[in-house]
C-alpha cells in the first residue's frame, strides 16, 4: 500500500501530523466516493469539497500551494501542497507504479478512484493504474518534486 512516508518522499512542503504509519487505502478525486483511509486530490471543480471528502474517509489531502486550506480541516490532518495537481498526482501513480512493478507479491494494494472514465481500460471495467499513469504522463515529465517547476 501506498504511505506516508512515499507520498511525503515527493512533495517539499506538507502540514499537519507527519506520521508514517499512515496506510492510504485509497487515492481518489471524488470528495463524494466513499474512500477508507484515503488521500483526496481534488484535480478538478467537480472534486467536491475537503469536508465531503473527510466526511468519506479521506485522511490526508493533496493541495494546491497558495490556496487557502479551509478552516474546518484538523490540524493534525496531514496536507501535501503542490504547485501543480496532475503533476503532483502523476508523480504518486509512477512511484506507486514502480513499486508496484518490483514487488510482484504484494498483497494489499491501494485503490486509485477517478471521475475520468476514459482512464478505465477499454477490455475492463476496473482501474488499471499503468493505464492511468500513461495517460497522465501526457500532462508533463517534469521530474522534480511531485507538481513543481
Amino acid at each position: 500500500m501506498l504511505t506516508y512516508q512515499d507520498v511525503s518522499s515527493l512533495f517539499s512542503r506538507t502540514t499537519g501530523i507527519s506520521d508514517e504509519n499512515i496506510r492510504f487505502q485509497t487515492v481518489s478525486s471524488l470528495a463524494g466516493a466513499k474512500q477508507p483511509k484515503g488521500l483526496f486530490i481534488p484535480v478538478s471543480t467537480d472534486s467536491g469539497t475537503l469536508q465531503e471528502a473527510i466526511s468519506n474517509g479521506a485522511v490526508a489531502a493533496v493541495w494546491p500551494e497558495g490556496e487557502q486550506v479551509p478552516a474546518y480541516a484538523p490540524n493534525h490532518f496531514p496536507i501535501f501542497y503542490t504547485q501543480d495537481k496532475l503533476k503532483g498526482l502523476e508523480k504518486i501513480m509512477n512511484s506507486y507504479y514502480d513499486y508496484l512493478s518490483q514487488h510482484d507479491d504484494i498483497k494489499e494494494r491501494t485503490k486509485f478512484i477517478f471521475l475520468n472514465k476514459a482512464l478505465l481500460n477499454e477490455d475492463d471495467e476496473t482501474y488499471d493504474i499503468a493505464v492511468m499513469a500513461e495517460n497522465i504522463n501526457g500532462f508533463g515529465g517534469n521530474r522534480n518534486k511531485a507538481g513543481e517547476e
